[in-house]
């Protein structure tokens, strides 16, 4: 059987990364350009500058990530990205390189839900895990209990609605005074 080899986008907030993965499951290459201390003098992440930021760096993330998994362009069968959610003009960054890659190679595209990207994340790390089975999703501005039902169908059991856990735990750290966690730095 052929290996298959996917491109993926993720530019969702404030990281732009990229990763070479091979058969959906090993990951060759991941690639992160962190943000966190651009934004640290803000007490946040501002959407304009996380957008500019990805602009800057993404083209050369993209190269880092195809040199560490030692492929090229041509070696590539599929490009994914993250469509959302997130923060909009982040998102528009890598959706429209990923479409600019997919035209100019001819390979086809993949949109990915962040949220459902986050599940797929732990067949990368559990290898030998398969569905039935919950997640917990806590990420930025979502929190969501998920039953996944099969590799493609999931039922949402509960979720916030107003505000999630990662920002509660951001804001109250904030205000006593913590400093946020350093992120490992790109490579």
């Amino acid at each position: 059987m052929r290996n298959i080899l996917t491109l993926g986008i993720e530019s969702s907030c404030d990281e732009t990364s990229v990763a070479v993965v091979k058969n959906g499951r090993e990951v060759l290459s991941n690639i992160i350009n962190s943000q966190i201390s651009i934004h640290e003098k803000f007490g946040g992440v501002v959407p304009e500058i996380a957008s500019r930021n990805h602009v800057e760096a993404i083209s050369n993330v993209t190269k880092k990530a195809l040199k560490e998994a030692n492929v090229s362009f041509s070696d590539i069968d599929n490009i994914a990205c993250t469509y959302g959610p997130g923060l909009v003009g982040a998102l528009l960054v890598g959706v429209s390189y990923a479409k600019a890659l997919s035209y100019a190679l001819n390979k086809p595209i993949t949109g990915t839900n962040h949220i459902e990207g986050h599940i797929a994340a732990n067949y990368i790390t559990h290898k030998e895990l398969k569905p039935p089975f919950l997640c917990l999703i806590i990420s930025g501005g979502h929190t969501h209990l998920v039953h996944i039902k099969d590799y493609n169908k999931f039922e949402i059991l509960g979720k916030t609605m107003d505000d999630a856990i990662g920002e509660a735990f951001d804001k109250v750290a904030r205000v006593i005074g913590l400093r946020l966690s350093r992120r490992p730095k790109s490579r």
